[in-house]
């Protein structure tokens, strides 16, 4: 039997059936199937075809985009008579009172909810944060979390599976809130902003709304919707 040595192998060619190949991963999926699911199909090849500094590239500059928050709040707040304030000097909404709704709005769709009640307005008062009434409601143990398990027990939670419009329609309720509170800085006849502030005192007053019951729940009575509306009618005040 004739030896062969090492040396002698590695001269040996090595036929191409032999040689180790990398599994390719882009047979796996069919072109068919890529075709009809357009979506899934251009992730799969951007991801198969590109040199990964292109991916990593791709990836570190869509993580970076934010949605600026100026595009998500409307310029003013709805109003159930488009005509109320014609030929008088009709106020406006401050930014806090505006942030406050959409936030309000964000709330709602949060516990996929179809409409956008008071028990949402309040809490996306709580959520903005930097208003007088705001703060007023933290002074007296009223917070963003106690407010919205109210809200779950109150109303219960939404369909999991339910998908909240971007802009849930108010309540009847909501939208009486916002009206009361334009209607009495429209009727005080003084110059200024509707302020968040008002938009509270909005909710206050519809005894029958969930903004108003939870208010009552977590300790908010009419003395203390007297003592905000002294507070916020100081000489001087400004929302900003």
């Amino acid at each position: 039997m004739a030896i062969i040595n090492s040396h002698s192998i590695s001269k040996l060619p090595l036929q191409s059936s032999q040689l180790p190949t990398k599994p390719k991963i882009c047979n796996c999926i069919s072109s068919s199937f890529i075709s009809h699911n357009s979506f899934l199909g251009n992730f799969t090849k951007f991801f198969l075809f590109q040199p990964s500094s292109s991916i990593s590239t791709a990836l570190f500059f869509n993580s970076t985009k934010k949605r600026p928050i100026s595009a998500l709040v409307s310029s003013s707040l709805p109003t159930s008579n488009p005509e109320r304030g014609i030929g008088e000097k009709v106020p406006k909404w401050s930014w806090r009172a505006i942030k406050s709704f959409a936030m309000g709005e964000l709330e709602a769709r949060k516990l996929k909810y179809a409409t956008t009640g008071t028990e949402a307005i309040l809490m996306g008062i709580l959520v903005e944060g930097t208003s007088l009434a705001s703060k007023f409601l933290r002074e007296n143990g009223i917070t963003l979390f106690k407010v919205r398990d109210e809200s779950i027990k109150l109303l219960g939670k939404g369909d999991f599976y339910f998908f909240s419009p971007e802009h849930p329609p108010l309540t009847e309720s909501a939208q009486k809130a916002l009206d009361w509170a334009f209607d009495k800085k429209l009727k005080s006849g003084e110059d200024g902003e509707i302020t968040t502030t008002e938009l509270l005192l909005g909710i206050w007053s519809e005894a029958e709304s969930p903004g108003h019951k939870i208010l009552a729940a977590l300790g908010f009575d009419d003395e203390k919707a007297t003592k905000l509306q002294a507070l916020c009618s100081k000489p001087g005040f400004d929302e900003g």
